[in-house]
């Protein structure tokens, strides 16, 4: 297999890696809306509150960010300031797009050890309402941030090849 053919089905895979995160985020984001709803219905028309439905509405918002993430970055459709990259040549262009996703896997990389940090003594508690096992509760976070340095390794390629990353959701020259 070359190292194009390999190149191409890594990217792939994380193409598909990052859109099952993004259809499991799309779920998250149907399941926060819905918890918000049936507490807000229990508490006005039941003078009662769900702990676990809070609890598990913060689960799904902090899910659905940090799963989307991965395909908005591979797509190009992430929050950027790119006047400073559009308004240079090709070429020193091309060096600011690597620099910049060198820092963002320089921060992937910091969060992954502070990840590291804080599981090592969290994973062994649960949380308060659910029960359910902080290393549960931390995964969704932990696999979009270990997508997202994937994703900034593969468009950082993209620039150093000679492909130029999606800046604000279209291709560039």
């Amino acid at each position: 297999m070359s190292t194009r053919t390999g190149r191409q089905a890594a990217r792939t895979l994380l193409d598909r890696l990052a859109t099952l995160c993004l259809i499991a985020a799309i779920v998250f984001l149907a399941m926060t809306a819905g918890l918000i709803v049936l507490q807000v219905v229990c508490r006005n028309f039941f003078d009662m509150g769900l702990p676990w439905a809070d609890e598990l509405a913060r689960f799904s918002g902090v899910s659905l960010v940090y799963l989307a993430v991965p395909t908005l970055a591979l797509r190009g459709r992430h929050i950027s300031v790119d006047l400073v990259p559009n308004a240079l040549p090709r070429l020193p262009r091309r060096v600011v797009l690597a620099v910049n996703e060198l820092a963002v896997f320089a921060f992937c990389a910091l969060t992954l050890y502070g990840f590291h940090g804080f599981l090592e003594r969290a994973a062994k508690f649960t949380t308060s309402a659910m029960g359910m096992p902080n290393w549960i509760f931390y995964a969704p976070p932990l696999i979009g941030i270990v997508l997202l340095s994937a994703a900034s390794i593969a468009r950082f390629i993209d620039c150093v090849s000679g492909r130029m990353p999606e800046i604000g959701g279209s291709a560039q020259p």
